[in-house]
């Protein structure tokens, strides 16, 4: 990017989740290419981070689905008039809602560029036709951008451009290992993990991440004698607890009680899926947009097993084909289990696609494109 510009990523809340955590990364990169970085949300266990990390936070309740919150468009649009950012990027339909009612009633020439990405492949409606409306929209796959054209047909797709989500090698390093005062502490707060083989289910507790396969692959297993404990690492949601329920229950009538843990929210994933033999990913509908946890753990040479469409499908055929499982054939997915348990299946190799640094790099350029594209504009 040329000169100093003023980004502004806008989100519902800064507390846990890929969009978070990609908020976080472009955030980061952004202040080491010494521009001015601003993130819009309600808030959140993440924002000190993101202020240590030189980034700014500006709390606006931009989160709530409900019309009440469009009572924040002329705050947003004034906000915009006193800070004349260069780009407005919304990554949700809330915020991204509010943005484009306040952007669209300023002056042609006093317009930042507003762009979208879409993080997940929602329903089809007009609620959901927001992410369609940037003048230019990030898909964060090839799967992503082919369900948005299939779903919205009008939209030019020349407008829309994948930028693949990534992963750092720093970050998550191959064959990495927790320390032992880490380890130490797990095994005091799970001492039925030890020395048992573990899978781990990474990612928030919500059906569509398909935790009842996870939980019958296990007891198919546990059936057939192979004794697999199983860790489900992710917040649960206070507004689904009839679910959280029902996996408990569930845990219960299988007979997996002494078998599988719940960790709620962990901001050391890296440590848990290290610790554990393979990782799963077992989402079904609405299928992942990209599948981050899958590269994650692929990248840290877990054995990775993944239900082989939309995202997820995308990054292990990439990355590691050996983990593609057929949807929800919880049959095949106990037998590749047990594969990993016997040795059958060799760990991911170190690879380089779909890195960190590749989306970074995608991201400013395109910021750098539209903040020329705005200047001729005003200049005209």
């Amino acid at each position: 990017m040329t000169g100093r510009q003023t980004i502004v990523q806008l989100l519902p809340q800064l507390n846990s989740g890929g969009v978070e955590r990609g908020t976080l990364e472009i955030n980061r990169a952004l202040v080491a290419a010494g521009h001015r970085s601003i993130v819009i949300s309600g808030g959140g266990r993440m924002v000190p981070q993101l202020e240590a990390e030189g980034g700014e936070h500006v709390t606006m309740p931009v989160w709530k689905k409900s019309p009440l919150t469009l009572l924040q468009v002329p705050a947003m649009r004034r906000w915009m008039q006193t800070v004349r950012p260069d780009v407005m990027h919304a990554r949700s339909r809330v915020p991204a809602w509010v943005t484009w009612l306040a952007w669209r009633r300023l002056p042609a020439e006093a317009r930042p560029a507003f762009i979208t990405t879409a993080h997940g492949m929602n329903k089809p409606n007009a609620y959901s036709r927001i992410m369609t409306r940037g003048e230019t929209v990030i898909a964060v796959s090839n799967t992503c951008r082919d369900y948005l054209l299939a779903c919205y047909p009008d939209v030019d797709a020349t407008k829309v451009r994948v930028i693949h989500r990534g992963v750092s090698p720093d970050e998550f390093p191959h064959g990495y290992r927790p320390d032992s005062a880490w380890q130490q502490q797990w095994y005091d707060t799970y001492p039925q993990l030890r020395d048992q083989f573990v899978a781990c289910l990474p990612g928030r507790v919500t059906r569509f991440k398909g935790h009842l396969d996870f939980l019958e692959a296990l007891a198919q297993l546990n059936a057939d004698g192979r004794i697999v404990h199983g860790v489900i690492a992710g917040g649960e949601d206070p507004r689904r607890q009839a679910y959280s329920q029902e996996l408990r229950a569930r845990i219960r009538t299988l007979g997996l009680d002494r078998q599988v843990v719940f960790t709620g929210h962990r901001s050391d994933i890296k440590d848990v899926i290290s610790i554990c033999d393979v990782s799963i990913s077992t989402s079904i509908r609405p299928p992942e947009s990209f599948g981050r946890a899958v590269l994650e753990s692929v990248r840290l040479g877990k054995i990775t097993l993944g239900y082989a469409h939309g995202g997820v499908g995308e990054v292990l055929s990439t990355v590691f084909p050996a983990g593609c499982v057929p949807l929800q054939d919880v049959d095949f997915l106990a037998t590749q289990i047990a594969a990993a348990m016997d040795g059958k299946i060799s760990p991911p190799p170190a690879g380089h696609q779909f890195s960190l640094a590749a989306m970074q790099q995608a991201e400013l350029q395109l910021y750098d494109e539209l903040t020329a594209g705005c200047e001729q504009r005003q200049a005209a």
